[in-house]
C-alpha cells in the first residue's frame, strides 16, 4: 500500500499515543538502565537477523518495570528494515504495537507477583504470572494486527481477526518460555551471560527458519515476475492468473490435499498461461474470432510454458499442469490428446479453475457470465471435458466461501442465447 488510508493513519496515531503513555513514567522509574540498553540492543539485532525477537521482549517484561519493558522494543522496531512503503508509518506502527504489548505484559506479570517468583526461582508458581503475561502480550498483538488489516489492507472485519490469536498463541508461548528462562538465569548467581546462552540454540533455529522464508520469498518473486510479464503482454486477461491460482487452491483444499500440495497447485494456476509469452502479441490482443492457423499458434502455449518452467524444481507437479491444462477427458484436448486418468490430477484441477474464471470475466471477445451460469456449464461438461470431482469440489467451495473475481457478470447483464460448450470449442480463447 503506497498510500495509507486516513482511517488507518488515525488508528496508527491512536496506538502511538498509547505507546507514549506507556513510556511517560520512564523518568521516575527505578530500573537498571544498563539492562534496558542491553536488552534493547539484543532485540534490535535479533529483529534484523530473524524478524520478531519476542523472547527478549518477554524477558524484559519479566525483569523490568512496565515503562522500561516497553522501551526495549522501540529502538529495534524503529530501525528494522521495512520492505514495503510507506516505511516510516510502518516503523511507527510496529514500535507502538510492541511497546503497548510489552507494557501490558509487564503490568500483568508484576501484578501477579511474577517479579518475586523470578527472583526466588519459585517454580512452578513462576509459570502462572509468566503465562498470564504471555496471553496478554499475544492478545494485544493480535487485536491490534486485526485492526490494521481491516483499516489499512481492506480485509473484511469478519475475517480480519479470524484465527489470529489461535495461530499466534503457540509460537509466542514458546518464546515466553525462553524469555522466562532468560529472566530466571539473569537473576541467578550466573548472571546475564548465562541468560544470553539461552538465545544461542534459538538463534540457530530462527536463522534456519529465516533462510527457508528467504528461499520461499525468492520463489514467490520468480512467479510474480513471470505473471507480470504475461499480464503486460495479454492485457485483456490481466489478473486472470492470480484468480485461477485462487480457484485451484480452493479446489485442492476441498479435495483434502495437504498444505504443501495446495501451495503447488496455487503455483500451477498462477503459471498456467506463462507460455503465452511465446505467442505473438497481436494474436493475444486480437478482437474477434481466431483463424484456424492462429488458433494452432496459440495452442502451442502449454508447450512453451512447460519449456519455461521445467527447470524450476520447486514447482513440482505444477509443471505438468502448465503442460496439460488444456487436455480433455474425452481425448479431444491439446497438446497430446490425453484421455481420462492419463491427464495429471494437477492439470485437471487447473482446467476447471481456468474455464471458470474465463467464463466469469469480461474479455475483448466475450462478456462475463454469472457465477451460477458458469457452474452450470462446468457441470454440463463434466465427464467429457472436465473431471467431475474437480467440478464438484469447486461448486462446494464456492458455496461455502463465495467468489469475488475482478469482473463478474450480474444477472442484469446476462446475455440471452443458447449455451456454448466451454474451452476450445467455445468463445473462451485457448
Amino acid at each position: 500500500m503506497e498510500a495509507v488510508p486516513t482511517r488507518a493513519r488515525v488508528y496508527v496515531a491512536g496506538v502511538a499515543l498509547a505507546a507514549l503513555y506507556s513510556l511517560h513514567l520512564l523518568p521516575s522509574v527505578r530500573a537498571p538502565w544498563w539492562a534496558v540498553a542491553l536488552l534493547a540492543v539484543l532485540y534490535a539485532g535479533g529483529e534484523r537477523l530473524t524478524g520478531s525477537f519476542y523472547p527478549v521482549l518477554l524477558a524484559g517484561a519479566f525483569l523490568l518495570p512496565p515503562p522500561a519493558a516497553a522501551l526495549v522494543a522501540v529502538p529495534g522496531a524503529l530501525l528494522a528494515p521495512v520492505a514495503r512503503r510507506p516505511r516510516l508509518p510502518r516503523r511507527i506502527w510496529r514500535a507502538s504495537q510492541l511497546a503497548v504489548a510489552a507494557w501490558a505484559a509487564s503490568r500483568v506479570h508484576w501484578a501477579l507477583g511474577g517479579r518475586d517468583a523470578v527472583v526466588d526461582s519459585d517454580f512452578p508458581y513462576a509459570l502462572v504470572p509468566a503465562g498470564a503475561a504471555v496471553v496478554v502480550f499475544c492478545l494485544l498483538l493480535t487485536v491490534l494486527d486485526g485492526g490494521i488489516l481491516a483499516l489499512a489492507e481492506g480485509v473484511p472485519a469478519r475475517l480480519a481477526w479470524r484465527g489470529l490469536f489461535v495461530r499466534s498463541l503457540a509460537p509466542i508461548a514458546v518464546h515466553g518460555l525462553a524469555g522466562l528462562m532468560m529472566a530466571v538465569l539473569w537473576r541467578s548467581p550466573y548472571g546475564p551471560v548465562a541468560a544470553l546462552l539461552v538465545l544461542l540454540p534459538m538463534c540457530v533455529s530462527w536463522w534456519a527458519f529465516a533462510q527457508y522464508h528467504r528461499e520461499r520469498a525468492a520463489h514467490q518473486a520468480t512467479i510474480r515476475a513471470l505473471v507480470q510479464a504475461v499480464d503486460i503482454k495479454d492485457e485483456y486477461t490481466r489478473g486472470h492468473s492470480e484468480r485461477v491460482g485462487q480457484a485451484s487452491m480452493m479446489i485442492a483444499r476441498e479435495l483434502g490435499m495437504d498444505e504443501g500440495r495446495i501451495e503447488v497447485l496455487r503455483f500451477a494456476g498462477i503459471l498456467h498461461d506463462v507460455g503465452k509469452l511465446g505467442v505473438p502479441t497481436r494474436l493475444l490482443r486480437k478482437d474477434g474470432p481466431l483463424t484456424p492457423e492462429e488458433r494452432r499458434i496459440i495452442e502451442l502455449h502449454p508447450e512453451y510454458g512447460h519449456e519455461m518452467v521445467r527447470g524450476i524444481s520447486f514447482l513440482g507437479e505444477a509443471r505438468a499442469a502448465v503442460l496439460h491444462h488444456h487436455e480433455r477427458l474425452d481425448g479431444s484436448g491439446y497438446p497430446y490428446g490425453l484421455v481420462g486418468a492419463q491427464i495429471p490430477e494437477s492439470a485437471r484441477v487447473v482446467a476447471v479453475a481456468d474455464a471458470f474464471d474465463a467464463m466469469t470475466s469480461t474479455r475483448s471477445y466475450s462478456r462475463a457470465r454469472p457465477v451460477g451460469t458458469a457452474l452450470e456449464e462446468l457441470e454440463r461438461c463434466a465427464g467429457t471435458q472436465f473431471d467431475p470431482r474437480m467440478v464438484t469440489a469447486l461448486v462446494r467451495a464456492l458455496g461455502r466461501h463465495g467468489w469475488r473475481p475482478a469482473v463478474t457478470a450480474d444477472e442484469a447483464t446476462r446475455v440471452p442465447g443458447p449455451r456454448r460448450p466451454v474451452g476450445n470449442r467455445s468463445g473462451v480463447r485457448p
